[in-house]
């Protein structure tokens, strides 16, 4: 390996591993004008799609990744000691001044975050987050004047000829007042949507698609309205949901539900992902009755609202380190370390990707963001790549060239580590011996202490070497110890499995012994099912092969039951491992 290589691979593996180490970001370590030349692609590029969404009503890309990349944005600009801005956004032609500016809302992480923002405040209130479209709705004298787009907050497009053809937003109210200004969402009615089952089902991109159009598509009237703010509209809650009800907006009142406790928030946001709604959401909002002056909002960020989003069954993180490994058949793999991230309760910090080709499809380099989610098991999944870095420095296979399989790698000599630990944890693995707390790091402890030289030397420790090893301790070494020596008693079968005998061969392993195994004869074994040739040249390969030879050597000499000298004809009890001699 070039000296150059060497020394990204040592630095790389030192990110990696401290990134590891805690879930708070760090900044990446590039020179400052590529640091700055990723911000500048990326600004441009989220520059790009705020145009799209509030110019054309486009949604190019998913709510959660846009507000991931925009938080990216922002953490960069802080690691290139850069002022951190709010995005400027402009409507598009012919826009229409909103009466009141639409504010935002900060989406909080957590129910520890949730529970603070509510501390202290009083009349405080829950509802859905609904996934739709949001607009302004003037009415003057009663009478529907205009509906706007939200626009950038400030303005917004005309939308008042396409309202008419909404069924759902009433043309008259009853309140005669001379402006009365609402806020809401337009939305896609559904028939009893569960969110936890169905998802969005990009029913946001439908309305928005809709309300585009020049023409009067059909599906206006499947188009549904929330009503979420009526600034300066009556300061007690209960009372604006009555008169909005009275108005022709049923549902603000049907989904507005009073809490004083973060518990009740949870429950409310639980029961509306999980059950029948008429329409899409992505979390719930909670909000205090009491507003500023609507003279007084901003496009910004409310401070009297905040979002609580729905669980993500997939979460964005960046690659911080691409590791290559060998298995134990001598297959190579490659995993991508990734800034940790929790997914319903499990800290995902690794996904394997499967071979080195496997990469290169992908196109992942260190510093690109991915999505990843878990599968079954909870195993972690790599979905997507949501963002690719500008400079797209390959790293390299430390083991290129080199020629692995199933009968190299018995000693952890040369290159051969990794294939020889993953050796070791098939040995000690359900598969194998069933070796309870023995596992990859616990092997990679004894590695590192050059105590197995050998594939079965660990099996031969005792207590104290054990209990030498960092982090395991007396009674950790005391319970690997007794593992251990339960190991010893395992049958003939359950031991040349954990040692590489090949799969196909099992069945024939039965009511033999380790040497009538190796008097077999290739055309013996491709008369087994199953095996055929290639399968009968593996079998006699792994019975042959020295290293093998020599570990079985080894156990025969140890006396274990499963190699025991049971007669003077040099045959192996495999019937009855523990009778006595």
């Amino acid at each position: 390996m070039h000296l150059f290589w060497f020394i990204a691979l040592i630095f790389c593996s030192f990110i990696a591993a401290t990134a590891a180490a805690t879930s708070t970001p760090i900044c990446p370590p590039w020179p400052q004008g590529r640091l700055e030349n990723e911000i500048a692609r990326l600004s441009s590029r989220l520059e790009s799609w705020d145009v799209e969404y509030h110019q054309q009503g486009k949604s190019s890309i998913d709510d959660g990744i846009y507000d991931n990349l925009r938080d990216k944005q922002r953490f960069w600009l802080t690691c290139a000691d850069k002022p951190v801005t709010e995005p400027v956004l402009r409507s598009g032609k012919g826009a229409l001044n909103h009466p009141v500016a639409h504010t935002g809302l900060r989406k909080l992480a957590t129910r520890a975050d949730v529970a603070r923002w509510m501390k202290d405040k009083k009349s405080l209130w829950v509802q859905p987050k609904i996934d739709g479209v949001a607009v302004t709705l003037i009415y003057k004298a009663g009478q529907l004047a205009a509906m706007l787009s939200r626009g950038d907050g400030q303005s917004g497009q005309n939308w008042t000829e396409k309202a008419l053809n909404i069924r759902a937003i009433p043309q008259q109210i009853g309140n005669k007042s001379d402006v009365v200004v609402l806020q809401g969402e337009l939305f896609l009615m559904m028939n009893d949507h569960q969110q936890n089952k169905q998802g969005g089902l990009n029913a946001r991109a439908k309305v928005a698609g809709a309300m585009m159009r020049r023409t009067t598509p059909a599906i206006l009237q499947q188009i549904g309205i929330f009503i979420w703010e009526w600034p300066d509209g009556p300061v007690v809650m209960a009372t604006r949901l009555e008169q909005l009800k009275q108005m022709g907006f049923p549902l603000t009142a049907d989904f507005t539900q009073p809490v004083t406790t973060v518990s009740q928030v949870s429950q409310w946001r639980d029961d509306w992902y999980q059950h029948p709604l008429p329409f899409v959401t992505d979390g719930v909002v909670v909000r205090e009755a009491s507003e500023p002056e609507g003279r007084y909002w901003r496009n910004r960020p409310a401070n009297w609202a905040v979002a609580w989003k729905y669980p993500a069954i997939r979460k964005l993180t960046d690659v911080i380190g691409i590791e290559y490994s060998v298995g134990r058949s001598g297959k190579r793999a490659v995993v991508l370390q990734l800034q940790p991230v929790t997914i319903d309760d499990k800290q995902v910090s690794r996904v394997s990707l499967g071979s080195p080709q496997r990469l290169k499809e992908w196109d992942i380099v260190i510093g690109d963001r991915v999505a990843v989610s878990l599968a079954g098991r909870g195993i972690p999944r790599l979905d997507e790549v949501v963002w690719r870095v500008v400079m797209r420095e390959q790293t390299r296979e430390s083991d290129e060239g080199e020629i692995f399989d199933s009968f190299t790698c018995f000693q952890p000599t040369g290159r051969c580590r990794e294939q020889f630990l993953s050796r070791l944890v098939w040995l000690s693995g359900p598969q194998g011996l069933g070796i309870k707390g023995l596992g990859r790091e616990t092997w990679r402890k004894l590695l590192d202490a050059q105590q197995i030289p050998t594939l079965i030397s660990g099996l031969f420790l005792g207590e104290k070497e054990l209990k030498a090893l960092p982090g395991i301790g007396e009674k950790r070494a005391q319970k690997l110890y007794a593992q251990i020596q339960l190991s010893r008693q395992k049958s003939f079968r359950q031991w040349i499995t954990a040692l590489g005998f090949p799969t196909a061969g099992l069945g024939m392993t039965e009511k033999r012994s380790w040497r009538q195994l190796r008097e077999m004869t290739l055309e013996q074994w491709q008369a087994g099912q199953g095996i055929g040739p290639k399968g009968a040249a593996q079998i006699q390969r792994f019975l042959q092969h020295p290293k093998v030879v020599e570990i079985i050597e080894r156990l025969q000499h140890e006396r274990l039951p499963a190699f025991y000298q049971a007669d003077s004809d040099d045959r192996y009890s495999v019937n009855d491992p523990n009778q006595d001699s």
